[in-house]
């Protein structure tokens, strides 16, 4: 699938959703691979943003989003850090203590 990337700010969102989606079953990346991916690459705060505004949780996965540490996200929105961890293990995805085994399941955009 070809994302279009656009600069419009209103259509930044639908964007990162987009990109999410292509995230396969089992695998991670990161809010920074996101914004890198869609040509911007300083926004990996603003991909946070739109995760958290995320009104389709079950078609956007965005539980497949970590920290570049592999880290979870605090202020998951849809549960918290424990759901996040939750729904990834349910995946296949393996912790090394409380962070993604990024070795094993990061996910890079070709």
């Amino acid at each position: 699938m070809e994302i279009k990337k656009r600069t419009n700010e209103n259509n930044f969102f639908e964007q990162v959703y987009e990109v999410v989606k292509l995230i396969p079953c089992g695998k991670v990346t990161t809010y920074g691979e996101i914004a890198k991916f869609l040509s911007r690459p300083k926004c990996a705060r603003q991909v946070g943003w739109a995760l958290h505004n995320n009104q389709s949780p079950i078609v956007v996965p965005c539980h497949r989003v970590v920290f570049a540490d592999g880290s979870l996200s605090p202020a998951f929105a849809f549960g918290g850090e424990n759901k996040q961890r939750q729904l990834l293990a349910c995946e296949g995805v393996t912790f090394n203590e409380n962070k993604v085994n990024m070795d094993k399941h990061f996910y890079r955009f070709v």
